[in-house]
């Protein structure tokens, strides 16, 4: 007869080495709709709230592109991986450590986006909904996240 409060032996588990820890990449939320109305028309123009978010999340997409090369290890990089890297050393500054930003270069670079007119409009339509930065300096615009 066995008792109720018996228990089997519990084994060990084999102690593994624990994970690095993923860095996590912040992103520019979207933009609500109150907010998009909070918007003054002249800024909007014929602007869409839909074009907005898509380019919120094509500048998300390039953040999330930069620091993953960023985050990489210089060894297991390949050799354009590895001039992207150096790219992104120079253009970091004491004023942009320990922020995520993006230049216009990186956005070429990782997205189909035409830096045209109407994306600089979308750009002050962003700083204005306080989810982009800008930090100007030594000849580049960086647009931190907020």
């Amino acid at each position: 007869v066995k008792d109720e409060g018996q228990t089997n032996p519990v084994e060990p588990k084999h102690a593994k080495k624990p994970a690095k820890e993923a860095k996590v990449i912040k992103e520019a939320a979207l933009i609500t709709t109150e907010e998009f109305k909070s918007v003054p028309t002249y800024m909007k123009g014929r602007i869409t709230y839909d074009q907005i978010n898509a380019v919120v999340q094509q500048i998300n997409k390039a953040v999330v592109d930069k620091y993953k090369i960023l985050y990489q290890p210089l060894k297991s990089m390949s050799v354009p991986a590895r001039n992207l890297y150096h790219r992104f050393m120079e253009e970091e500054t004491k004023d942009t450590k320990g922020v995520f930003f993006i230049v216009e270069a990186d956005i070429k670079e990782f997205t189909q986006l035409k830096l045209d007119k109407r994306f600089h409009n979308i750009l002050n339509i962003l700083r204005h909904c306080q989810r982009v930065r800008e930090i100007r300096g030594s000849g580049l615009i960086r647009y931190v996240i907020c």
